[in-house]
């Protein structure tokens, strides 16, 4: 397994004080099975990440080596049960250094390989759009909203609405790629800098080239 894919039993159990016999009993699966997942020499399915977690007391995005989301203001009182109803769906998003102008799976790992990121991915909970892709933030143009090192979920499938942020594409002679909040009325769409730094940018319906390419549906923040 590469990168954000492998997870951390290893070192959730050197916390714990837990031997794999232990979390053998805890989860229900065999010791060989979680010796294996430990070293990272067999892939987890949604199932055993599920009993992993609810083992450990966390979230199954915070089993993940890399990319994890920040639970600040999250109680750590809080855990997860033995068992759950609810479906666990993970997808393993591309990282982009730039906006795909048409979002595949093809056209995402094209993009991973020419700005730098191939091999990189992200666990996504919950989501099932094939042409999602996680864009790469290495500055701080758009602080305090995004940061140098965040990565912004952007799902194609799901549609911006006014006041949503979305990678967005416009301009008629040389069209831009950018992140930008969008707001419609009835004859102009309008884009605002999510640094709040810039001005407005003013486009007239029908007449200037605007286009959606996916909405950010997440913001994954560095730990470092």
């Amino acid at each position: 397994m590469k990168g954000s894919t492998a997870l951390r039993v290893k070192e959730l159990l050197r916390e714990k004080g837990w031997t794999t016999k232990i979390l053998a009993e805890k989860t229900g699966m065999s010791e060989s099975y979680l010796t294996h997942i430990k070293n990272g020499t067999r892939r987890w399915n949604e199932d055993s990440l599920r009993k992993l977690a609810g083992a450990f007391e966390i979230s199954p995005i915070e089993l993940f080596t890399e990319q994890r989301k920040r639970t600040d203001h999250i109680d750590d009182n809080v855990s997860l049960p033995e068992q759950s109803d609810v479906e666990l769906k993970v997808q393993i998003v591309p990282v982009v250094g730039d906006i795909p102008s048409n979002p595949s799976p093809y056209n995402n790992q094209l993009m991973q390989v020419t700005t730098g990121y191939k091999d990189v991915f992200i666990p996504v909970l919950n989501s099932s759009d094939s042409s999602m892709f996680a864009l790469a933030i290495d500055h701080n143009l758009m602080a305090p909203t995004f940061a140098k090192g965040d990565r912004l979920i952007v799902s194609p499938e799901v549609w911006a609405r006014s006041g949503d942020i979305a990678a967005v594409e416009y301009g008629n002679d040389n069209p831009v790629k950018t992140i930008a909040r969008v707001a419609y009325n009835e004859d102009f769409i309008v884009l605002e800098s999510v640094n709040h730094k810039t001005a407005p940018v003013a486009l007239i319906r029908g007449k200037d080239h605007f286009r959606i390419i996916g909405k950010v549906i997440q913001r994954i923040q560095s730990l470092v």
